[in-house]
């Protein structure tokens, strides 16, 4: 996939059709493609001690720790031409810019905190700039945030202590809100997320102009799995001449710790409320790999390299390439320089490969088999098929494109742009495995018409695959500990709800009566919760009968 120059404002309005309209073809049956040959190296998952604690600390199940990677094209003289290929947490999860400060802990589906410096070289390199996000109400260092500034969140989780059980980071414990942020003063170099749909009377109307800036979320793809040989392919637009040109990936992971890179030198930020929550995160800079490539006009070409020309600044502060030096781990596998992993071929090793080609390519992959659903709730469903192939059921297709509408539609070649755009972005794959897709963002009980085509390098398009499934009821108390309470004050971390929480824990729960209240509670807290969250006449009210309660507790010690 592309985004060319020329092309940036017309993807924000449809951007796969965009992407794929400036390919040139000497012929009908051919086009020009660059792959990207790359194996993806990060933290296995498995039982880990947190980062910091001293040595004998319990370890906890953790999840796996994947790179972001951002790949991008540049002329000799340093000319920035296009950018390849992006992981979707900076590329469409706006992990780049999103409200909170830069030195927030981290962890499992992370909600806050604007990660500057996971692209601090590309970011300066690539040429636009975005309103940067900030709290709604202006607390930078705080991760608990009003109810009514909170909407519900459906791709990140809320902020996790490392012992919690979640932590794993498979699924969020609970429904979570948060705080989707408002354009402050300041500038960023990273887009905003793409993926949210902005709620009435709750979030800032900057949130309804989110994903027409991002660009990128074009050409924003799922994170390879860690260890898997990979190749993305970008069909190349009319605008990229024949010549030299240097690709260049930059490659970021958390907690990627070394001697030079300690948490006694980049530790959790002092004096938040919550501080305790999340682990630190910053470990080694980004690393960047260079690739000189020509671009023939009709033959085909190769090359590689086999380690890093540098890193960028650890704190995200400008976009210059360091040096390599003894700061950053070079042999560790998964580590540092090591973060591609040297892959074997015919012969040569290498961590990064660019090849161009002419694909004379006209058979368009085979249609997607019958969607069946997988799951269904209130606001998504998830959908799977039998994955057709590049050339009808052989290969692997480059990627599919997903459209909605409310009711029974009928989707067709010729309304398909025009439909609610799904944006998928999961892993592809092989023909005859089965692929998964997810719809998001929907209304409860609601029968939607889902439609999906795949498309191969050249763009050739598929027959299109329709279903009808209709969204699950209204989910009912579905919050976080102090159900009521959390509907009522806002989000888990609200302090008034935290303090309700530990006193449930610490007191409540030590008496067979505190025991029983507890189990009474959480049988009738849901649906009573479910009603509360949902009006902002009942929200004041519930606080209101709240208040005593709060007020008597704060005044006990325990």
């Amino acid at each position: 996939m592309v985004v060319s120059r020329r092309g940036l404002a017309l993807l924000a309005a449809a951007p796969l059709l965009a992407v794929f309209s400036s390919p040139a073809h000497a012929d009908a049956s051919a086009c020009r493609v660059i792959s990207l040959d790359f194996t993806p190296g990060g933290i296995a998952a498995g039982p880990r001690v947190p980062p910091g604690q001293p040595a004998g600390s319990k370890p906890y199940a953790s999840a796996e720790i994947t790179p972001q990677i951002v790949a991008w094209i540049e002329t000799p003289a340093g000319d920035y031409v296009d950018t390849v290929y992006i992981t979707q947490q900076t590329g469409r999860y706006g992990i780049g810019n999103r409200p909170g400060r830069f030195d927030f802990n981290s962890g499992p589906r992370w909600p806050y905190g604007r990660r500057i410096t996971v692209f601090p070289v590309w970011s300066n390199k690539q040429p636009r700039t975005f309103p940067q996000l900030e709290y709604n109400n202006d607390q930078d260092s705080d991760l608990s945030h009003p109810f009514n500034q909170s909407s519900s969140e459906g791709h990140f989780c809320r902020p996790l202590e490392f012992s919690d059980v979640n932590w794993d980071g498979v699924t969020c414990s609970s429904t979570v809100y948060t705080d989707k942020g408002v354009f402050g003063s300041q500038v960023s170099r990273y887009p905003p997320r793409a993926d949210v749909t902005a709620m009435a009377s709750v979030d800032s109307p900057s949130v309804a102009m989110y994903k027409a800036m991002n660009a990128y979320d074009a050409v924003s793809q799922a994170t390879p799995a860690l260890g898997a040989e990979t190749q993305i392919g970008w069909p190349i637009p009319d605008s990229m001449v024949a010549g030299d040109y240097v690709l260049f990936m930059e490659v970021a992971l958390e907690q990627d710790f070394n001697t030079a890179y300690t948490i006694a030198m980049y530790p959790s930020p002092a004096g938040i409320s919550y501080g305790g929550y999340g682990v630190p995160y910053r470990g080694q800079p980004s690393v960047i790999y260079q690739v000189p490539f020509t671009l023939a006009a009709a033959d085909d070409t190769t090359a590689m390299t086999d380690h890093y020309v540098g890193y960028g600044d650890p704190a995200g502060a400008d976009g210059k390439i360091r040096a390599p030096d003894g700061t950053i781990s070079e042999t560790t596998p998964n580590s540092g320089a090591s973060r591609l992993l040297l892959t074997s071929s015919n012969g040569q090793m290498f961590r990064l490969r660019v090849a161009t080609h002419t694909e004379r390519d006209t058979t368009a992959p085979a249609e997607p088999g019958d969607m069946l659903l997988v799951d269904a709730t209130s606001r998504d469903v998830t959908l799977s098929f039998a994955a057709p192939g590049d050339d009808g059921t052989v290969g692997t297709v480059q990627g599919y494109e997903v459209r909605y509408a409310a009711g029974d539609a009928a989707i067709t070649d010729d309304n398909f742009a025009t439909m609610s755009d799904a944006r998928f972005s999961a892993a592809v794959a092989p023909s005859g495995q089965t692929q998964e897709v997810t719809v998001q963002d929907l209304l409860p009980e609601t029968t939607y018409t889902v439609a999906v085509r795949a498309y191969d390098n050249c763009h050739n398009l598929s027959a299109i695959r329709t279903t009808l499934v209709t969204t699950a009821a209204r989910e009912s108390g579905s919050v976080d500990a102090c159900f009521v309470a959390t509907a009522a004050y806002g989000s888990v971390l609200a302090n008034d709800v935290e303090m309700l929480r530990r006193f449930r824990d610490a007191l409540l729960k030590r008496s067979v009566l505190g025991e029983l209240a507890v189990e009474t509670y959480y049988t009738f807290g849901p649906p009573v919760a479910g009603v509360v969250g949902e009006s902002d006449l009942l929200r004041s009210t519930a606080r209101d009968v709240l208040n005593p309660l709060v007020n008597r507790i704060r005044g006990l010690h325990w």
